[in-house]
């Protein structure tokens, strides 16, 4: 008589899941799902639309059918599944659906209506807001913060130069400078006074940046001539040089739509080929089904990818496997080999990485890069390794002075940007982040475990420890997405699971695991600290936090329930429901819900339960 191992529940969920995902594999090689914010998207691009003058009947009919099917009982629109009502996103949702020509007294209206006076009205709103409604005469230029076009000119070195905005920031603060120069004005058949409370706006706090901002205000009164020519033509340059194949500006929304803006403004005809090519690449964002039409900020199918070649090998999937084999293809020919705005900080560093987008050559970013590396690394490949040193040697160098990585940038840092009146709504700087350092620590264990970047960015991370035992997690929600970053990150790197910092760290999560089994996290965490660790449970958390204690070399009850959670919780077709957002764009202001979260985190999970013997069964046969 032999013996076998019988298959395990969490083995045939496994199976499962990765069938499913195999199953989403683009011939070309690559993964893509949604990637879910809220209709501000939406509302802007009607808004966009309609200032160029191509705004048709069908896509605002279909752009309105999404937005009433977000609107909240409440007559609100929130910025994540399940949060609360959002004043400047109501606002925009509102003022689109005006354009669709919903009147003013239904019902729907009526309640966003009331909402928005109850929270302040347009007066209350945040600045990029009000800077909508200023083109389309609802609001006074003269009542807006002020920044220049010729910043543009301020070199590298010098405060507020571009360069001292994160890449998304300098590529959205740009074109708006050439628009908030302009001024212009193009009005509704509309007014929305309904949204108004007649109160004035809120009061900017004293100090040095509203004085800054007031005598900006006397600059744009009288600007210099030939200076404000020069800068306008210098800012229109920049904006053009760095649009990309697919017409986008960085691969997202907001520059993308304020370029444009910026461009039509600057003489640009729609049948120019910079505009053509910009329009013509909205489409490749849009998704048509049965509840309307709506817009992708960003796509992510590098992310994805490399995420889905990770989990599959985490589950065991042979190095050779053609899905493999067919993705490392796909991702060694988007490999980015030329320089971009990160050399103004790295001149002498040679380029080598990955961006998150499809087109998005002038911005590669260090976590797809450390996630690039520890998928290639394992796939079995002939042209994988000098993509992967070439990698290596870049991420080596984005290092910051303080030893942690930031997402595009190095030493991205300087917090004056954060204190002028015009940045009441983002992130505006790419400083290091516990997430990205702990995906650069794990690549680098593997590749380079001695060297001194490894041994800073481990400080770094300690460095980082919350009190309570989390990290912070800037790109997912929130702790737990920290945490279950930098755990097997510094096991890769050799701390032992017994010292101080990884017990701490499990014993949070442990805390915090809920009374269903699994892991949950509210966005609104990043604001109230009553919120850090509790939530609705989600696949994605749940597998977050599988994938620390499993590495902390945990085999505890917390470890088997929340397998247990992801076991039944599956889905007849292998993969798992996620209304929930667990992916950050801002802390505190923008969120994602990554639809393939749901299930290339739970893969890696199970996998490496699985693989780690954590429900070995034998049966005789």
């Amino acid at each position: 008589m032999t013996t076998v191992a019988a298959p395990t529940a969490a083995a045939l969920a496994l199976d499962a899941a990765c069938d499913h995902l195999l199953g989403l594999q683009d011939p070309q090689g690559w993964w893509k799902a949604e990637l879910q914010t809220n209709v501000t998207m939406d509302a802007e691009d009607l808004l966009l639309r309609e200032f160029l003058g191509i705004r048709t009947e069908e896509d605002t009919a279909e752009a309105a059918r999404w937005i009433r099917s977000e609107q909240r009982d409440d007559g609100t629109w929130a910025n994540f599944h399940g949060g609360p009502g959002n004043l400047s996103t109501t606002i925009e949702a509102y003022a689109a659906l005006r354009l669709a020509g919903d009147p003013v007294d239904a019902p729907h209206m009526r309640s966003a209506a009331r909402f928005v006076r109850e929270s302040g009205g347009i007066e209350a709103s945040r600045v990029f807001t009000r800077i909508w409604l200023a083109m389309f005469g609802q609001w006074r230029w003269e009542d807006l913060p002020v920044l220049p076009p010729e910043m543009v000119f301020l070199p590298p070195w010098f405060p507020l130069n571009v360069y001292d905005w994160a890449c998304w920031a300098r590529q959205t603060i740009v074109p708006l400078t050439v628009v908030s120069a302009h001024r212009p004005v193009r009005p509704l058949p509309f007014d929305l006074a309904e949204l108004r409370t007649g109160r004035p706006a809120r009061p900017r706090p004293r100090g040095v940046f509203t004085a800054l901002d007031r005598v900006l205000h006397r600059y744009e009164r009288r600007p210099v001539p030939g200076l404000r020519e020069a800068a306008l033509r210098r800012a229109a340059e920049w904006i053009v040089a760095r649009q990309e194949a697919d017409g986008s500006w960085g691969g997202i929304q907001p520059p993308w739509v304020y370029s444009l803006i910026a461009l039509h403004l600057q003489g640009y005809h729609l049948d120019h080929p910079v505009m053509r090519k910009g329009v013509r690449g909205l489409d490749r964002f849009t998704i048509r089904d049965e509840r309307g039409r709506r817009l992708e900020a960003c796509q992510s199918p590098v992310w994805d990818t490399v995420l889905a070649v990770n989990g599959l090998l985490d589950a065991g999937l042979p190095g050779d496997h053609p899905a493999l084999v067919k993705a490392s293809d796909w991702l060694l020919a988007e490999e980015i080999r030329s320089p971009g705005d990160w050399s103004v900080r790295r001149p002498s560093l040679p380029p080598g990485g990955w961006a998150f987008e499809f087109d998005n050559d002038g911005y590669p970013d260090i976590d797809d890069t450390a996630e690039a590396i520890l998928a290639l690394r394992r796939v079995h490949h002939p042209d994988v390794r000098p993509a992967v040193d070439r990698a290596v040697r870049w991420i080596t160098g984005m290092a910051s002075r303080d030893g942690g990585f930031g997402a595009f940038d190095a030493d991205n840092t300087r917090e004056l940007c954060k204190k002028l009146p015009f940045c009441d709504f983002g992130a505006v700087i790419d400083p290091p982040t516990a997430d990205v350092t702990a995906h650069v620590v794990e690549a680098l264990a593997q590749e380079r475990p001695d060297s001194p970047v490894v041994r800073r960015a481990v400080v770094w991370l300690l460095k980082a420890q919350e009190a309570d035992g989390s990290w912070f997690g800037r790109w997912g929600a929130n702790h737990v997405y920290g945490t279950g970053a930098v755990l097997p990150a510094l096991i890769a790197a050799g701390v032992r699971p017994g010292a101080s910092c990884v017990r701490r760290a499990v014993t949070w999560l442990e805390e915090h695991q809920n009374g269903d089994g699994g892991w949950g996290e509210d966005l609104r965490s990043y604001r109230d600290p009553a919120w850090i660790g509790r939530g609705h449970s989600t696949p994605s958390q749940t597998a977050w936090a599988l994938l620390a204690l499993l590495a902390a070399g945990e085999r505890s009850p917390a470890v088997r329930r929340g397998v247990e959670w992801l076991v039944s919780h599956q889905r007849a077709d292998g993969t798992w429901d996620e209304p929930y957002f667990t992916g950050t764009g801002f802390p505190g202001d923008f969120y994602i819900n990554y639809h393939l979260y749901r299930l290339v985190f739970p893969i890696s999970a199970l996998g490496r339960y699985v693989r780690s013997g954590g429900e070995d069964r034998e049966v005789p046969t």
